[in-house]
């Protein structure tokens, strides 16, 4: 885990003085969400695992994130949650910040994977709500509030209502803003940029908001104020780049980058096959050995695989304009 130092400051939106302890690094910029890479017997691949980690390290990523949906977290057993945490958190050595999935159906599931997580040492937590059959604003507050009182890390709230079949309004969101803990949300009930700007109209800066859906609004969600994206785009480095340039004022170039890229974006993000689709790029690029999806899962076909050609050709190149020092696979 990376270093905690006790911090004081003034939560203007509760108006009072709290303090409590933080990491050291606030979360911030491109983390990468880990596929959960499985061999020919859908099997965990660790070393697969690795050679995952390092692709995303050597395009720059400022963190990753593990057993989110593209980690297809719901299908793993809770040992292989705790196996695939602590791999990514010993091999990753604080190089980045960790991000775990720890969300569940129940409350005390909850609490008791965000204590193991923070007890292997990630940096933060992504909490997604628990399915309810109805509405209930107060349920899902005391639910985060609970979490929150039994770990000392940062909480990133899973704002994925598809998935989830949990709608977090911006008033509810700038209430759970308020406990104790919980610090960002990863985002992606689209539209995700005009819930950005509700959003940061009722809490400003007191809540660090992430883009999602495979970064396809990523250059709009810069521009309404987020402050990074959490994706798992099999080119990782693109996005890198956008990051730099829009931080460094320059709004053109950021946006031709993510304009050059979009196409790639745009299919990878297809939906029921979007993770088939990541994982056969990510083989190709030679950074995990199979792409394995554990069923049920629908396959690509014969058509996409030639689709991918296309449009891996081109990404390629932009690739390799981005990082001339290094080979692009």
């Amino acid at each position: 885990m990376i270093g905690v130092q006790k911090c004081n400051y003034v939560d203007s939106h509760a108006c009072r003085l709290v303090s409590f302890f933080v990491v050291s690094r606030e979360l911030k910029g491109i983390f990468a969400i880990l596929a959960t890479p499985f061999d020919e017997k859908r099997r965990i691949d660790f070393q697969s695992l690795k050679s995952l980690i390092d692709l995303e390290l050597r395009a720059g990523v400022n963190g990753i994130t593990i057993l989110g949906i593209l980690g297809e977290v719901m299908r793993l057993s809770d040992s292989e949650k705790r196996d695939v945490t602590k791999a990514v958190v010993e091999y990753v050595n604080e190089r980045v910040p960790v991000v775990s999935g720890t969300g569940s159906a129940g409350t005390d599931l909850a609490v008791m994977f965000s204590k193991e997580a923070e007890g292997f040492g990630v940096d933060a937590v992504m909490v997604s709500p628990p399915r309810l059959t109805k509405p209930n604003d107060a349920a899902l507050f005391e639910y985060y509030s609970e979490v929150a009182s039994h770990v000392e890390l940062p909480i990133v709230i899973q704002d994925e209502p598809t998935t989830y079949g949990v709608h977090l309004s911006p008033e509810l969101v700038a209430r759970l803003s308020e406990i104790h803990g919980v610090e960002y949300i990863k985002l992606e009930d689209a539209p995700t940029p005009l819930k950005i700007t509700k959003i940061r109209n009722l809490v400003g800066d007191n809540l660090g908001v992430f883009g999602g859906l495979g970064g396809l609004y990523f250059f709009e969600e810069l521009s309404r104020g987020a402050c990074g994206v959490m994706t798992g785009f099999a080119f990782p480095e693109i996005l890198v780049r956008v990051y730099e340039e829009f931080l460094l004022g320059n709004r053109d170039s950021a946006r031709q980058l993510f304009y050059q890229a979009l196409p790639l974006i745009r299919y990878e993000a297809q939906p029921l096959v979007s993770l088939a689709l990541r994982k056969e790029i990510l083989r190709r690029r030679g950074a995990i050995r199979y792409s394995t999806v554990r069923d049920p899962a629908t396959k690509l076909d014969s058509q996409s695989l030639k689709e991918l050609d296309e449009l891996m050709a081109n990404v390629k190149v932009l690739a390799r304009i981005l990082s001339p020092s290094r080979e692009v696979l």
